[in-house]
């Protein structure tokens, strides 16, 4: 049944991908006055009942969101719910990780033990859950622990994150025992179950009332690691992994062995908290201001109407659709239709104000110096040189001829005497032509290695201009389409707008700049 119902979700998941790229969003509250959402969790057999964390208690909507009702309440100073999980082969058990310990609803919420409570108030405050078939993980303040018999007995799991904060734990969905887990320290994976942990990836991280400065720019150019934030297991491909952090979002296709860092283009802020995958290839990931899918090597926005503050989670049903909840409430994106007619209108008004792209490629394939005709006038140098001669001077100093005069006379001196004659100097000129040249130039093999990596060279130049070029009239439109009051987002916006007009400038020399304060100059 789960992977079952796995497979249903994540075909609708790739068929809704499609109505993302060609449709905007509309972003419907469905808290009815419920605020500082903490965890989220939507029924994968039934999107109508939704939970809700928040301090003090969970809530439950049987309704899509018209009505919500306290289902669960945590007494004292430590209320928090900070993850929600459900049982894997039955929805009608759901665990709730708080700050008070570990409760669980066996009856759709109806009725809540307390399966977990911790030694200290470290161990007590458990920070993500995990249900798999016959075994529970909690993560607490300090550790993980593990219950194989139901949740009547913990054992806490020994590791380098023994007395760390946990962050989340996933497991991958066609292999139950291959479980990954955030640590304070890293990334870890288990595969037997939760027995052995292997470290997989070694994070940076501090503590915030520490009165040490670090710079973590240098941290992450050093030693390779920034701080982890959320980890997870790919869908189909049971070797495939992401983490997310503080410096964006990397994959791993040998279960976390090596990692590669996804493009950011798109992405405001590198920070993120958590994400969903709609595919293997495609992602839907929270910063602590808006949504963003990634989707062909790139991050749309897809939040601009959204206002919910401060964002804390994100959640997915079986439809598709998309739950983000936050300071201000739980808000589900509702996808609108488009008009393809006034989207080409809007394009064509925004590219009146920004030079042609053909221009700007011109530009910048001039300022690198890759020009197709570069290669073509080194050809057609290499095929003249056939008709040049190879021209050589030769030039020497002959000392060693004798002279001898005979005088005919035997009373004078030096007759018949041997002299040392005048120096003379050889010299000589010469032309030579190689004409099987002619037919083949060795110099070609050159130009071939040349041209090879100058295509390369310019195609890399090329694709930086375009996605740099296009990804300013995204932001410059979702900019116009921001509202006054959202400050935050528009000073992010203008930032990135600002940061692209740079990278824009410094592949063409600044003709880029030069060529909009020309054009805004002539209106």
């Amino acid at each position: 049944m789960y992977k079952k119902v796995l497979s249903f979700t994540v075909f609708w998941f790739i068929a809704f991908v499609g109505v993302l790229s060609a449709q905007d969003f509309n972003w419907e509250d469905i808290s009815k006055g419920n605020y500082d959402i903490q965890a989220l969790l939507v029924n994968p057999d039934d999107n109508r009942v939704i939970f809700a964390g928040v301090a003090g208690g969970l809530l439950k909507s049987e309704d899509a969101g018209k009505s919500w009702r306290r289902v669960l309440s945590i007494r004292g100073k430590f209320n928090n719910i900070n993850d929600l999980a459900f049982a894997p082969f039955d929805f009608k058990v759901i665990c709730a990780a708080t700050d008070n310990g570990l409760y669980r609803s066996q009856d759709g919420g109806g009725r809540w033990e307390r399966i977990f409570r911790g030694k200290n108030s470290l161990e007590n405050q458990c920070t993500a859950v995990l249900n798999t078939p016959g075994v529970i993980f909690t993560g607490t303040k300090s550790g993980l622990f593990i219950s194989k018999d139901g949740g009547r007995s913990w054992n806490k799991s020994r590791g380098e994150f023994n007395d760390l904060p946990v962050l989340n734990i996933d497991a991958s969905s066609r292999q139950d025992k291959l479980i990954y887990l955030s640590a304070d320290c890293g990334i870890f994976k288990s595969s037997d179950g939760g027995d052995v942990w292997e470290k997989v990836y070694t994070s940076y991280s501090y503590n915030d009332d520490s009165n040490v400065d670090i710079d973590a720019e240098e941290v992450d150019k050093d030693n390779r690691t920034f701080r982890v934030n959320f980890v997870r297991a790919g869908i189909k491909n049971t070797d495939c992994v992401y983490l997310s952090g503080t410096r964006g979002v990397y994959k791993s296709m040998d279960q976390g062995k090596t990692w590669d860092k996804l493009v950011e283009y798109g992405l405001l802020n590198r920070d993120v908290k958590m994400f969903c995958l709609l595919a293997d290839q495609m992602i839907l990931g929270l910063t602590q201001r808006g949504v963003f899918l990634y989707q062909n090597e790139r991050w749309i926005e897809i939040s601009f109407d959204l206002s919910a503050g401060k964002l804390n989670c994100l959640a997915l049903d079986n439809k598709g659709h998309i739950y983000v909840a936050g300071e201000q409430g739980i808000f589900k994106a509702v996808p609108v239709g488009s008009n393809r007619v006034l989207g080409r209108v809007l394009l064509q008004e925004y590219l009146k104000d920004e030079p042609e792209i053909r221009c700007v490629q011109q530009a910048a394939i001039k300022y690198a110096e890759v020009s197709p005709e570069k290669i073509s006038q080194w050809r057609k140098l290499a095929a003249k040189k056939a008709l040049l001669p190879q021209l050589s001077i030769g030039l020497d100093r002959n000392s060693s001829d004798l002279w001898h005069w005979e005088s005919g006379s035997t009373t004078k001196n030096d007759d018949d005497t041997l002299r040392h004659g005048q120096d003379s100097i050889d010299w000589d000129v010469a032309l030579s032509w190689d004409l099987s040249d002619l037919i083949w130039n060795e110099a070609q093999t050159s130009i071939d290695v040349r041209s090879k990596l100058m295509v390369e060279l310019r195609d890399d130049i090329l694709d930086e201009v375009n996605k740099l070029y296009f990804e300013r009239l995204r932001v410059k439109s979702e900019l116009d389409n921001l509202p006054i009051e959202d400050r935050n987002k528009r000073f992010d916006k203008e930032l990135k707008l600002e940061e692209l007009t740079a990278s824009l400038d410094s592949l063409t020399a600044g003709y880029y700049s030069e060529q909009s304060r020309m054009i805004m100059s002539r209106k």
